[in-house]
């Protein structure tokens, strides 16, 4: 049974690979742990291990993490990003306990969001959840939508837009993989052009990393191959 620091170096070995194969630049693509579901003990060993960002799915079990590392780890400077659905009512414990949210889908979350962030916090990181596969089942704008809602989200004086964030449909064929992610990194090209503080496209997981780097990915979201299945 592999550790979570093997793990973590094969994954970290892979995205350089996959960097160097489409000649990009080396560290030009960020290892975000999924850690939604996985217990304390489990971080603890990729903290160890020196990861120092997370992603959380869900409210409470993601701000008890939060919480817990502030208290417990107070010296070593974690970075935490919410990656889930967003509901409108749990939007205040998200701008008070995060650094990042990756799945803003609509002007009413954004305006929440930047309502209830703390000035002490400083600005809340914030992207563009984008349905590229155009899935019933999946959140997300629409890329028709996004140069709207980045037009309204840049005016929020607690929010910085830093991109857009995907989920593709799951296939498991590497050209139509690129396809769909090429063309959110189209859709990006045209906001960093407007924007120019615009630098992060979240998008590619376990099954689909290599295509979402070779299409430009800054961020891969990987969870399973770092933590293990859920238990």
């Amino acid at each position: 049974m592999t550790s979570i620091k093997q793990n973590i170096n094969q994954i970290t070995l892979q995205i350089g690979n996959s960097i160097q194969k489409c000649g990009r630049q080396p560290d030009s693509v960020q290892l975000l742990a999924v850690s939604k579901t996985k217990p304390i003990d489990l971080l603890e060993q990729a903290i160890e291990a020196g990861q120092r960002t997370f992603g959380e799915n869900y409210v409470q079990e993601g701000v008890e993490k939060v919480q817990y590392f502030q208290s417990t780890h107070s010296n070593t400077e974690l970075e935490w990003h919410f990656i889930g659905p967003i509901q409108s009512n749990k939007t205040r414990p998200i701008a008070e306990h995060f650094d990042w949210v990756h799945s803003i889908d609509r002007l009413k979350i954004a305006q929440r969001l930047n309502e209830q962030r703390l000035e002490s916090l400083g600005k809340l990181n914030v992207l563009i959840q984008v349905n590229i596969s155009s899935e019933e089942s999946k959140s997300g704008t629409t890329s028709e939508e996004v140069m709207t809602l980045a037009a309204a989200i840049n005016e929020m004086p607690n929010l910085t837009l830093r991109g857009l964030m995907s989920i593709p449909a799951n296939v498991s064929n590497y050209d139509e993989q690129l396809a769909a992610f090429t063309q959110l990194a189209s859709i990006q090209n045209q906001l960093r052009a407007q924007y120019p503080q615009v630098d992060t496209l979240s998008m590619g997981m376990s099954g689909d990393m290599d295509a979402a780097i070779e299409a430009g990915s800054t961020m891969v979201r990987i969870g399973t191959a770092i933590f293990g299945a859920r238990g």
